[in-house]
């Protein structure tokens, strides 16, 4: 589903279940608004569940202050309206009180978005409104003056946050991806000492490599259709289960040879239908179709690997914790952490971009999983699903380790019982 044609009522109401579906908000909390071409507002109500809006429920206010709906809007459209007046680039806003952005905004600081690549660029500029008296006049002056001076995103003091865009898919995938920031700086605290990204490091991540040349299938196999798929049901899968964001995660798998199919760069993954997937042949993309950045990296590893048919990378919350910071990733903890996913090595920040080989020659099917610094963990099988179910059993993992911190630390399997596990299982000495 593309939302291009779609009506700010039905828009609205998408994106909010998705807020609140994802633990966002609360039935209470958060509003969402659209401004559109005669300048009109749309926006959420108040006083009405938001984990069941619905189409009839959203309200209009018109540029002449004339409000249209079942219900009154927002308590908070005093700031919807100043933040609109104080920046006429802005299209859509969103609202909440997701929690760990909370926690930021009562430690008074911003959440650091050079953790992850993408973050500083969809994020953009993160300022700080001081506290005032929700729905109130003086409330909205804070917040859109903060706006005023150029940021995209505003942590309310001791309050939440609020998100603009160019549209309202925009500010929400600023806001999401802003909520992930947080939500990994407070986990990797409880790691070790966390690393943020250089600007020649977040320069890596702008290349055009995935620039590809153009070719024309001559025809689409069965075999792909079932492919492109099964690709569309495992994002989905990934985004519902939280190891995938809007605007971060990558799949590919072969179909043979030097061709296989990958998702594209730039939609957001809730959103992928079978058509975006983008089908590559000897390093040619499909015509009109833009595939990951990282397009490359998997040619690469097809080429040089016969037996991986898939690749799954993600930067689920917990597992990219400890790649954003200095902590361990400590597969001895269960059998199947360690069955499925073996030792998992950690590789510096760039390689993956700039030199291929060197995460190729990393991954196998004696190291399956590879966690790469202050990006995502990356994950190959010998079909989709099992590559799918290591990045499920990484993240488990990670979150099983990141609790026991709390618990005294893991203890680990001894290299006994290791070796038992690998003699019974993986017929290894």
């Amino acid at each position: 589903m593309h939302y291009t044609l779609t009506h700010p009522k039905e828009l609205l109401t998408l994106l909010m279940q998705r807020v609140y579906g994802y633990g966002m908000t609360t039935t209470s909390g958060g509003n969402l608004s659209i401004r559109d071409e005669k300048g009109d507002i749309w926006i959420t109500p108040a006083g009405v569940d938001k984990g069941s809006l619905r189409w009839d429920d959203i309200v209009r206010v018109k540029a002449d202050g004339t409000v249209k709906g079942l219900h009154k809007p927002s308590s908070e459209l005093p700031f919807h309206q100043a933040i609109y007046e104080a920046r006429p680039d802005l299209r859509g806003l969103v609202h909440a009180h997701p929690s760990a952005l909370v926690s930021f905004s009562i430690v008074r600081q911003v959440p650091p978005i050079r953790i992850i690549p993408q973050a500083s660029e969809i994020c953009g500029r993160i300022g700080y409104a001081p506290y005032a008296l929700p729905g109130s006049t003086k409330l909205g002056q804070h917040i859109a003056e903060t706006f005023a001076q150029g940021f995209d995103a505003i942590i309310m003091e001791n309050h939440g946050v609020v998100c603009g865009g160019t549209s309202v898919l925009d500010a929400f995938h600023r806001f999401e991806t802003l909520d992930f920031c947080a939500r990994l700086a407070i986990k990797a605290a409880t790691l070790g000492e966390i690393r943020e990204l250089t600007d020649e490091q977040l320069q890596l991540f702008r290349h055009t490599r995935h620039h590809l040349p153009e070719f024309d299938p001559a025809s689409h196999s069965n075999r792909e259709k079932a492919y492109r798929r099964h690709i569309i049901e495992i994002v989905h899968r990934a985004y519902d289960r939280q190891l995938m964001t809007a605007t971060e995660g990558v799949v590919s798998v072969r179909v043979r040879d030097n061709l296989f199919l990958i998702t594209p760069t730039g939609m957001d993954r809730r959103l992928l239908e079978i058509q975006d997937i983008v089908l590559i042949d000897d390093a040619r993309r499909e015509r009109g179709k833009w595939p990951s950045r990282s397009v490359l990296l998997h040619d690469r590893i097809y080429r040089d690997h016969p037996d991986i048919q898939a690749i799954v990378s993600a930067q689920a919350p917990n597992a990219t914790a400890f790649s954003v910071s200095s902590g361990t990733f400590d597969t001895r903890s269960i059998p199947e952490s360690y069955l499925l996913l073996r030792d998992i090595p950690k590789m510096p920040f760039g390689p993956q971009i700039t030199d291929h080989s060197q995460l190729s020659a990393m991954v196998s099917n004696d190291t399956p999983v590879v966690l790469l610094e202050n990006d995502a963990i990356f994950a190959v099988g010998d079909s989709l699903l099992q590559a799918f179910d290591r990045l499920e059993v990484a993240e488990f993992s990670a979150h099983s380790l990141i609790d026991a911190t709390q618990l005294g630390g893991l203890i680990a399997i001894g290299d006994r019982e290791l070796q038992e596990i690998k003699d019974h299982f993986l017929k290894t000495k």
